[in-house]
């Protein structure tokens, strides 16, 4: 597994700050606030792991201490912030095979972006906020890996820490068990409200539930795994105060790579944590990535890119598109008059030929002998002149 540090693994933490953000769009016009939340938290997790395995690679120096006080930050809310997006998730499917109506209000709509905000906005901060009491001193840099929280052993710890994830995930595995009933037993009416939502797809919904399905099976064993790590591996602390907690609160704590791999259940645990977000980008990826709107989304921007280079992709040929389609007349030279050759069949109803007064315009549009069609410059006067071309 240290063979996955580097270059692997900043390449896999660009790649998962990335990609979850190609399906943003249509997910912000489905209003789909708690997939949205999933793939802000996901992006965002990537983006800091892959900042720290760059600058602690092959150290442990404090070069970026402010950075640091952000990093542990951005990792205590994330380490909470997935599993309640995929709570909301699985509770937004839930409301919808459950749906007793075949539309939605503007006003339940509103009403249910605002629990997802509180939910996966406000709560993650409320959380880090919490995460001040437990914290036993500034931060730990880990070498090959960055800024980690300094979260001291205690029995409230398991309460304020790791209780919350945990929670999320048995309360999504609860709402996914809710939801597959309640598909089972309303599938006419929830098919009926399919065929009238336009941004919510029967692919896009079974997507979204197997998203969420899969996070939670993930979730609740890591949460347990980390939960037991920490119980056998280090010894619980006693709690005194928070005070006592906060005795040389400024520490750094600096840790080569060869003392924290000395221990490979301890390493296992932090490399599992590490790769966690990743997994949960390309999880996300993998389900939205790939799917009928994402391809149509795709000949989009295809298209959009060689339309700006002048190619113009009708079906599956390519097309240049000239900048002008005509040559520039020439000012200085009189405009070409051209004529047309053409001799008057006589008219069915008389034997005589028909005069140039008798050339109507019914006459006129059948009196062409298509052999004897000629297009030339105007040579002879006595041809008739039949249209000037500019």
């Amino acid at each position: 597994m240290a063979n996955l540090d580097y270059p692997l693994y900043p390449i896999f933490a660009f790649l998962g700050f990335f990609l979850p953000l190609i399906p943003l769009s249509w997910h912000l016009q489905a209003w789909n606030s708690g997939t949205c939340f999933y793939i802000f938290w996901a992006s965002i997790s990537c983006l800091n792991q892959f900042v720290n395995s760059i600058i602690w690679r092959g150290n442990v120096l404090n070069s970026a201490p402010v950075w640091c006080d952000i990093s542990i930050r951005i990792t205590m809310a994330t380490s909470v912030s997935l599993p309640a997006a995929s709570f909301c998730i699985v509770r937004r499917l839930y409301g919808i095979a459950a749906i007793r109506t075949a539309s939605i209000s503007y006003a339940e709509k509103r009403r249910a972006i605002t629990i997802d905000c509180l939910i996966c906005g406000l709560w993650p901060l409320i959380y880090v906020a919490l995460q001040y009491i437990v914290q036993g001193h500034r931060f730990n840099i880990y070498e090959d890996i960055g800024c980690m929280p300094a979260i001291y052993n205690s029995l409230p710890t398991y309460f304020i820490t790791y209780s919350w994830p945990l929670l999320f995930g048995i309360a999504s595995a609860a709402y996914c068990i809710l939801s597959l009933r309640a598909f089972a037993q309303r599938r006419l009416e929830f098919a009926q409200f399919m065929s009238t939502n336009k941004a919510l797809s029967v692919g896009r919904y079974f997507r979204l539930m197997a998203l969420a399905m899969t996070e939670m099976f993930c979730t609740i064993p890591l949460c347990i795994f980390l939960i037991w790590l920490s119980a056998t591996r280090s010894p619980i602390g006693p709690w005194i105060s928070i005070s006592n907690t906060h005795i040389d609160y400024s520490r750094v704590d600096q840790f080569p790579s060869v003392l924290y791999r000395a221990d490979p259940i301890f390493f296992m645990g932090i490399q599992f944590t590490r790769w966690a977000s990743v997994a949960c980008s390309f999880i996300f990826f993998g389900f939205f990535g790939f799917a009928e709107e994402a391809r149509r989304n795709y000949l989009k921007w295809y298209r959009a890119v060689l339309a700006a280079f002048g190619i113009q992709v009708l079906g599956d040929r390519r097309s240049i598109i000239p900048k002008y389609d005509m040559p520039s007349p020439n000012p200085s030279l009189p405009p070409p008059v051209y004529t047309v050759k053409c001799s008057l069949r006589t008219p069915p109803e008389s034997p005589t030929s028909s005069s140039l007064s008798d050339f109507s315009l019914t006459r006129y549009s059948n009196s062409f002998e298509h052999s004897e069609q000629q297009l030339m410059p105007v040579n002879d006067p006595v041809d008739v002149h039949f249209a000037h071309a500019v």
